[in-house]
């Protein structure tokens, strides 16, 4: 959620402190795992308003892989985090919530505290923004052509 390593540790401590120190108001109206879910996406959104404050650092020095496929699959992971930094964060939120941590739907909208109908939309949303990023089209029906075929 973070696209940052350094900050997603920073956000993970800052979330298992919260959940210790907030047990006793644990009140089980849900799962503990989607109150401690809610917590962690509260934290990763908390560091993500600290870091807009911070200096921007300098692009890090380039990493080069030994092996061709673990460079392959460190670049499709930058590409994935790059994509997901460009997401607003209510479509951020959901699309990692739903495919990086496999929570269902409703899962996700007691976490974030929104009906499960604007978790559906903030996902696809998200997804169709995703998708224009690495330029490929929306799944569905292809766009109508303007010119009709000739008998």
């Amino acid at each position: 959620m973070t696209g940052s390593d350094t900050d997603a540790l920073d956000a993970a401590q800052e979330a298992l402190i919260a959940i210790v120190r907030g047990l006793d108001r644990f009140d089980q109206r849900s799962a503990f795992s989607t109150w401690a879910y809610r917590i962690a996406t509260n934290a990763c959104l908390d560091e993500l308003r600290r870091r807009r404050r911070r200096p921007i650092p300098t692009e890090p020095d380039d990493v080069r892989a030994t092996v061709h496929d673990a460079a392959d699959a460190v670049t499709a992971r930058i590409d994935v985090d790059a994509a997901l930094a460009g997401l607003p964060d209510e479509f951020r939120v959901a699309v990692v919530l739903r495919d990086l941590c496999g929570l269902s739907y409703d899962e996700i909208a007691q976490a974030v505290d929104i009906p499960p109908g604007t978790v559906r939309s903030r996902i696809a949303r998200g997804r169709a923004m995703l998708a224009d990023r690495f330029g490929k089209p929306e799944s569905g029906n292809p766009a109508p052509t303007l010119e009709r075929p000739t008998p």
